[in-house]
């Protein structure tokens, strides 16, 4: 242990007499962990927010879309966007799911589309979501003043609206909104409510400049449609969401007369596989960035057996004057081996404390979450540490044969 300690300061003292280059060959080193850390802190976080949004909307949720996203899409008629597929779900069948299900809490129906919102000379673009009643504990909307549009506002086709805080800062300022009259593509609407504020989703997409109003206005009064974008279901447990999702599917072909083996004309998510579907595609691009990133772990290596090469001519006399006075091969071997590894590990050090310092910069000033966790320090920290070891061996071994009377005559 001793021996080893000795080599550490030894190899401390060889790298600060030459701090510049040093710190040049750690360069690829630091910026190669940093990289990795960054890239994988930034997976991680994405994947935090996927399920922190993925959550938000509800719990046990089970999702209906129009059309078999699971064949691929083919056909001259599907490039030009004239796939019926996406007219196959309607409020009918939200009824239906409703009423013959026996693994559910409730079923919505959902249109989602943008508008024009405007408050006197005031106007912005929002988001529309259009549901049922059902969608205040479903959707998880949560209304912080006023009321949420009922069944009969739904049955009445009712131009009433709900509207987010982003969408109050922008046309209605410090006047209070409810009871007030906004227009919606040109529809006159009266609010009713405002929605707690849910800030901004995994996308950077803003949730509070929203507005909902109920699908039968949203059908009849805005767009001209008699199908809806989507279903969205709650199951009573997340126990049952299997059954579920295959009774909401038996249900559905049954009301669309789908023969046995005839495909589905939509297709049936629960959360939890929309959150494997999501953290498999960020898994993906942690991964993939990752190992571009860890290129520079390798071409710092590279840099570091370069610099350990030119070292070991440097310090031929040295190498010399050590064997002549009893040093062993191993002894040589070990202090440029030690050198290596501890020129990698600072770099490995710094470059951590880089991919840190970007990751809070990164949470504090954009629409990026990051998650710093041990498990990428440990594995940039860990890899940093065997490129060291890998590439500083040659020029060890090469210190280490050395004949010390050749190295003594060494100018």
């Amino acid at each position: 242990m001793r021996r080893f300690l000795e080599s550490v300061k030894i190899a401390f003292q060889s790298l600060s007499a030459n701090k510049l280059r040093a710190f040049l060959t750690m360069l690829g080193i630091i910026i190669g962990v940093g990289a990795v850390v960054a890239m994988m802190s930034i997976g991680y976080g994405a994947q935090e927010s996927v399920l922190s949004s993925v959550q938000d909307i509800g719990s046990n949720l089970i999702i209906v879309t129009p059309g078999n996203q699971d064949e691929e899409q083919q056909g001259f008629e599907r490039m030009l966007g004239e796939d019926k597929d996406r007219e196959s779900l309607s409020v009918e069948d939200a009824e239906l799911i409703e009423k013959e299900a026996k693994l559910l809490n409730g079923a919505a129906p959902a249109i989602l589309n943008s508008a024009i919102a405007t408050y006197l000379n005031k106007n912005t673009r929002v988001s529309i979501y259009a549901s049922s009643e059902k969608a205040e504990t479903i959707y998880n909307f949560k209304v912080d003043r006023g009321r949420f549009y009922t069944k009969s506002d739904v049955k009445n086709a009712s131009n009433v609206a709900l509207i987010g805080q982003t969408v109050i800062n922008k046309i209605f300022g410090k006047i209070d909104p409810i009871g007030k009259i906004i227009k919606i593509d040109g529809k006159n609407f009266t609010v009713i409510g405002t929605i707690e504020p849910k800030g901004t989703d995994q996308f950077g997409n803003d949730q509070d400049n929203s507005i909902t109003i109920p699908i039968t206005t949203a059908q009849q009064k805005l767009y001209g449609i008699d199908y809806v974008n989507m279903i969205i279901a709650q199951s009573i447990s997340e126990d049952d969401m299997g059954q579920a999702t295959a009774e909401i599917e038996r249900i559905l072909r049954k009301a669309h007369n789908l023969r046995p083996g005839q495909s589905n004309d939509f297709t049936v998510r629960n959360q939890t596989q929309l959150v494997d579907i999501l953290g498999t595609i960020t898994n993906i691009f942690t991964i993939t960035i990752s190992s571009i990133a860890g290129i520079a772990l390798l071409v710092g290596g590279i840099g570091i057996m370069n610099i350990m090469l030119v070292s070991v001519t440097e310090r031929t006399r040295e190498i010399g004057i050590r064997k002549a006075v009893g040093a062993k091969n191993r002894d040589i071997l070990l202090q440029f081996l030690t050198e290596s590894v501890v020129l990698s590990i600072t770099g490995g050090i710094m470059g951590i404390v880089f991919a840190v310092t970007v990751s809070l910069i990164l949470n504090r000033f954009t629409i990026l979450t990051t998650s710093i966790t041990s498990f990428p320090i440990i594995l940039a920290l860990s890899f940093s540490t065997v490129v060291g070891l890998f590439f500083g061996i040659y020029p060890a071994m090469r210190a280490s044969r050395l004949n010390p009377i050749e190295a003594l005559r060494y100018e």
